[in-house]
């Protein structure tokens, strides 16, 4: 029997202070998407998600809390969202990867417009109830907590 394999990938649907998202256009897929990408081995999801933001966007976020975990079976991908709060809003797109990036109002009837593909309609809907699930990246021998995010902190 085989160990299994899976990419882990992180997204966050990213709020400044005037409640607009960030959304991006890849140069692989024509929908606007939030932003992310994968988690390397070893690395703290929270972590994964600052760095792949910043990657592609030049924006430094605050992680708050994850808002879904969903699954692709088809390609052995396991999406984890966040949500995040801008702390600087100066775009500066990675041209390789992003073809467009910005902050956008964005209300249930943009969502349809904006967003093709039904999988990320869905991450930014439940993403946008801002209901989000305790987060804990531990490293182990001595217990040392990394990160803990919550609705309380």
């Amino acid at each position: 029997m085989k160990p299994p394999k899976h990419i882990v990938s992180v997204s966050a649907y990213i709020e400044n202070h005037q409640g607009e998202v960030l959304l991006i256009r890849t140069q692989q897929r024509d929908t606007w998407e939030i932003p992310g990408g994968q988690v390397e081995e070893g690395e703290p999801l929270h972590e994964a998600l600052i760095r792949e933001v910043k990657e592609e966007t030049g924006v430094l976020i605050k992680p708050v809390g994850i808002t879904g975990i969903y699954q692709n079976l088809s390609i052995g991908v396991v999406a984890i969202v966040f949500y995040a709060e801008a702390l600087t809003t100066e775009i500066t797109m990675q041209p390789e990867e992003i073809q467009k990036a910005r902050f956008v109002k964005l209300d249930e009837t943009k969502i349809d417009e904006l967003i093709l593909y039904p999988t990320f309609r869905s991450r930014i809907r439940d993403a946008m109830k801002k209901q989000w699930i305790p987060y804990e990246a531990w490293e182990v021998n001595p217990f040392c907590l990394l990160q803990r995010l919550d609705q309380r902190t």
